[in-house]
């Protein structure tokens, strides 16, 4: 088990009580694998000791800011690469299938690219591996770590790390047209609204299998709880 993906999949949880209390022993997870850069670890403590002293309440309201209001920071790894299309949906079907064949069985409601899922995955598979995997989406985590560098948000430190320990770095066309996307603030409330904005609902033979993705997709990311750091041997079911 590689426990630094599991930590990073807790960082990116929506913060509860828990989650500010695991945090000497997220750190200390993170320090005993020693996989990270010094400038990377000393950027991500940043975020650790937010969360370890921040206030609950505006750490919990920055969280949903940040991620669940704000389109352009999804934390669904579809959102940015399909969006509404049809394709989304087979997509999520392929991913969910690759979790049941390396042992992962996560529950029904969940949607499998949702980010703290998917580095909970990578947490339970060699590293090598793990860091091939985690290069197909690295375009999309850079992407990320831009967009909260320019809103100084102290979760842009995670993305940076994934982006460095992926084994195959992204190109800078692919993180360009990413960028590229509207990017509206979360306190613009028609910006967001037009950013969140659904296709027409078209009934029929020719109706688009997009509709049914758009909902799911706003289903709260913080839901789900995040994942236990202290776990001595690799689990490979997902918390219920």
């Amino acid at each position: 088990m590689t426990r630094t993906f599991k930590a990073l999949s807790a960082l990116l949880t929506y913060p509860g009580a828990e989650l500010q209390q695991a945090m000497p022993e997220l750190a200390a997870a993170v320090d005993a694998e020693a996989l990270l850069p010094a400038a990377l670890r000393r950027q991500l403590d940043r975020l650790i000791g937010e969360i370890a002293a921040g206030d609950l309440y505006d750490l919990q309201e920055r969280y949903v800011l940040l991620f669940d209001r704000t389109r352009s920071l999804s934390l669904h790894l579809f959102e940015h690469v399909h969006g509404e299309s049809r394709d989304r949906g087979q997509a999520m079907i392929d991913l969910k299938a690759l979790y049941e064949n390396g042992g992962l069985q996560i529950d029904s409601a969940e949607l499998p690219d949702f980010v703290p899922l998917f580095l909970e995955f990578l947490s339970t598979l060699p590293r090598g591996e793990a860091y091939e995997l985690l290069g197909q989406p690295a375009h999309i985590f850079a992407a990320l770590a831009e967009r909260l560098r320019k809103r100084q948000s102290a979760y842009e430190a995670v993305f940076r790390v994934l982006a460095a320990l992926a084994a195959s770095k992204p190109k800078a066309d692919a993180i360009s047209a990413l960028l590229a996307e509207p990017d509206p603030d979360a306190n613009d409330l028609a910006a967001i609204d037009a950013a969140w904005e659904d296709e027409p609902v078209n009934f029929g033979p020719n109706a688009g299998g997009g509709c049914k993705d758009g909902l799911i997709a706003r289903i709260r990311a913080g839901l789900r709880p995040a994942p236990s750091i202290a776990a001595a041997a690799p689990s490979r079911t997902a918390q219920q």
